[in-house]
């Protein structure tokens, strides 16, 4: 390649790289450990401490079924024995049953447990996104990651913006709780006597 083929290249190289360089200097990003955030403000630590006495409560009851039917196993096999062979099989039938439904009964409860999470967390974190949204407008960030999905291995601790989100979501006014629905009125007659 001869020596003018070659600066006119570099030339070339130099004026496409440039202007990106100049945008490249120009974008701010940060980044958010939602995960943490989302324990750490006291919404999400006042829901997490909901949702754990439910489930706890739903440990309970299975853990006490359980336990009953642990001693209607072993007395069957107690007593197994002494039955007939009919009378046997259709107790240890009815046994198997129940502890298919407990089974189910479990399954259900995590499902629940699921469902109650999204709705207990998709409120905070409408919020938490709020705070980002205002955190970022302010300091003119181009991006701001979310730690650990965004496919993000290292980052300076400088642009961990998660501090900050955790205490301007605290200091927001409390979110209005839903209002119960009124009491319904009962209806007046057209036609009733004046007093």
């Amino acid at each position: 390649m001869s020596l003018r083929s070659t600066l006119a290249a570099t030339a070339a190289a130099l004026t496409l790289a440039l202007p990106l360089a100049a945008t490249a200097q120009s974008l701010k990003m940060g980044y958010v450990d939602y995960q943490r955030v989302l324990l750490e403000v006291e919404d999400g630590k006042a829901a997490k401490t909901r949702l754990q006495k439910w489930l706890d409560d739903r440990q309970k009851e299975i853990d006490k079924e359980q336990e009953s039917l642990r001693k209607e196993k072993e007395l069957l096999d107690k007593q197994a024995s002494a039955m007939s062979e009919e009378t046997r099989v259709q107790k240890a039938t009815d046994l198997q049953k129940r502890i298919l439904e407990l089974a189910q009964k479990w399954d259900r409860y995590r499902a629940e447990a699921a469902s109650k999470e999204r709705q207990e967390m998709e409120p905070i974190v409408a919020r938490i996104d709020g705070v980002i949204a205002k955190i970022a407008e302010r300091d003119g960030l181009s991006f701001v990651f979310e730690r650990r999905d965004s496919g993000l291995v290292y980052a300076q601790t400088q642009f961990d913006l998660s501090n900050e989100v955790i205490r301007s979501y605290n200091t927001l006014p409390k979110a209005a709780a839903p209002k119960a629905p009124a009491a319904p009125t009962a209806p007046v007659a057209k036609d009733a006597p004046k007093k």
